[in-house]
């Protein structure tokens, strides 16, 4: 039998744009949790860029980043698209993520989501993200795919998920994520 502890997720917006719509998808996301799950949304804005000499210490918003990363049970990505793949802050953070000595992404449990303002929604970001986290260990979970294509039709004005369909997606990716993480963590 599975345990059925509680859940803490840690959410992650590869936007820094104040009105991201995928930070946006982030927070109807915490709207959507089933109990037992807590979400927690972090801000990647402070993340310096990735520089080999300066990782011994990790600067404090990396060490603080790495920290967060290891103490969730499970990551949930919310990717916007650019030039076809996830943004440079993203891979940035990623990159920081990934150093010696812990490696807080190894094994650790993910989902990814992502809205676009264009007609493919994030597939290509969301397939080169997939690849990046595999690449680093984390166990990336497959369906559903949560691909909002429009996003400026998805959502209202006031930033809130208004797409039923989009919803019940989320909602759904909630559920799998939650069994797909007892699951690993069982083993």
């Amino acid at each position: 039998m599975i345990e059925e502890r509680p859940l803490h997720v840690l959410g992650i917006s590869g936007s820094l744009r104040v009105d991201s719509y995928n930070t946006a998808l982030l927070r109807a996301a915490a709207e959507l949790l089933p109990p037992g799950m807590t979400l927690e949304i972090t801000d990647l804005a402070g993340i310096p860029l990735f520089n080999q000499d300066e990782e011994n210490p990790f600067p404090e918003e990396v060490a603080r980043l790495r920290a967060r990363i290891a103490a969730a049970d499970a990551l949930l990505f919310a990717t916007p698209e650019y030039n076809s793949s996830i943004s440079g802050v993203l891979k940035n953070a990623l990159d920081w993520a990934s150093r010696a000595p812990d490696m807080p992404l190894a094994g650790k449990p993910a989902a990814l989501m992502g809205a676009s303002t264009g007609v493919f929604g994030t597939a290509r970001a969301q397939l080169h993200l997939r690849q990046v986290l595999a690449h680093l260990g984390a166990l990336v979970l497959t369906k559903p795919e949560v691909m909002v294509m429009r996003a400026a039709d998805a959502f209202d004005e006031q930033g809130r998920l208004v797409n039923e369909v989009t919803r019940g997606f989320l909602g759904q990716l909630f559920v799998e994520l939650a069994q797909w993480t007892r699951l690993v963590s069982a083993r």
